[in-house]
């Protein structure tokens, strides 16, 4: 620069001039077109990387939500099983308790039958083993008392004396 103005030749400055002007005229031509048409082109394809990243956030945000709704109706619907299957677990129990207690009910009923009617054969075997006891006591009694003519007849005559007639 201090050549140019030290040395102020009006050639030198014109060819320069001249130089710079071609050389603008050539860069506008071939070089700064292509140069913004790959300017706007990145930009728009970082204006469409950006919104598609907006995009995808959006969805990301939707996905989440509709996650977020699943997760909490799947978290409603294991409750609602789970208090099914308490409920189904106590009516069962309660079931088991009741079939349980009928048929303890129904073996002692027929546990007391059985004593009862036990009770009855063993009543009735003693009755008849007392009745043949006495018959047995009778006879050997009676067999001794009878052994005599002289007692036969003094109970025949008691006998006698002792019934009624009408």
């Amino acid at each position: 620069m201090e050549k140019l103005i030290n040395e102020f030749s009006f050639g030198l400055f014109f060819w320069q001039l001249l130089m710079f002007v071609l050389l603008v005229i050539l860069l506008r031509k071939f070089a700064w077109k292509p140069i913004l048409n790959a300017i706007e082109s990145r930009e728009e394809g970082i204006k469409g990387a950006l919104d598609a990243a907006e995009k995808a956030k959006l969805e990301m945000a939707n996905l989440q939500a509709s996650n977020e709704k699943l997760l909490q109706e799947a978290r409603l619907e294991r409750e609602a099983m789970m208090k099914e299957a308490r409920e189904i677990k106590a009516k069962m129990i309660a079931e088991a308790k009741d079939e349980a207690k009928s048929e303890a009910d129904k073996m002692i009923t027929n546990a007391q039958a059985a004593i009862q009617s036990e009770k009855k054969a063993a009543v009735a075997e003693l009755k008849n083993t007392v009745a043949e006891l006495s018959v047995e006591i009778a006879e050997k009694v009676v067999k001794g008392e009878l052994s005599d003519k002289t007692k036969q007849l003094q109970l025949v005559d008691s006998m006698l004396n002792d019934a009624k007639l009408n």
